[in-house]
């Protein structure tokens, strides 16, 4: 009997290149939580383990904080639905992205209704935000599906004086 060969239509890579160590450079991270009551917590575990990793320990507090109120803001606006959470670091600045399901209101007093208590819900993250020298908003996600896409830009430096201050 012959023997069994597997044909793949994708090549393999056979390049040996190791991986480049964690630094501030290479840190960009995205997960999906469920939209519950332990996935600010998670995703505070989850981005104070990648700062350190990556070098950044410096800015922790910060940026923990400020994932911390981006999650628990989408999980409240979208509490049957999951969470997408996407950190970079690019330009001397993390950048934090949080989409959920929550959809734009097409009715123009619905929609800014809800914008209203999504900026009441944010208004720690802003405190923050600014004090760390950074830029935060929000609006409709652009991504297939739709819903809404929360984001924060924190420059390292304006993060480490907040750890200071």
């Amino acid at each position: 009997m012959p023997a069994s060969v597997t044909v793949s239509a994708c090549p393999l890579s056979t390049d040996e290149r190791p991986a480049p160590p964690p630094s501030p450079d290479t840190l960009a991270y995205s997960f999906t939580l469920p939209a519950g009551p332990v996935s600010p917590r998670i995703a505070r575990t989850t981005t104070r383990a990648v700062l350190q990793t990556h070098g950044l320990a410096d800015m922790t507090d910060a940026a923990v904080q400020i994932v911390s109120e981006l999650t628990a803001c989408a999980c409240r606006f979208a509490p049957d639905d999951e969470v997408y959470v996407s950190l970079r670091y690019r330009d001397g600045a993390l950048r934090v992205i949080i989409y959920d399901g929550h959809a734009r209101h097409v009715h123009p007093r619905l929609a800014a209704t809800c914008d209203a208590r999504r900026r009441a819900a944010l208004r720690v993250l802003g405190c923050m935000v600014r004090a760390c020298e950074g830029e935060w908003g929000f609006g409709e996600a652009r991504e297939p599906g739709g819903g809404t896409r929360m984001w924060a830009v924190v420059p390292w430096r304006g993060a480490r004086g907040y750890a200071g201050g």
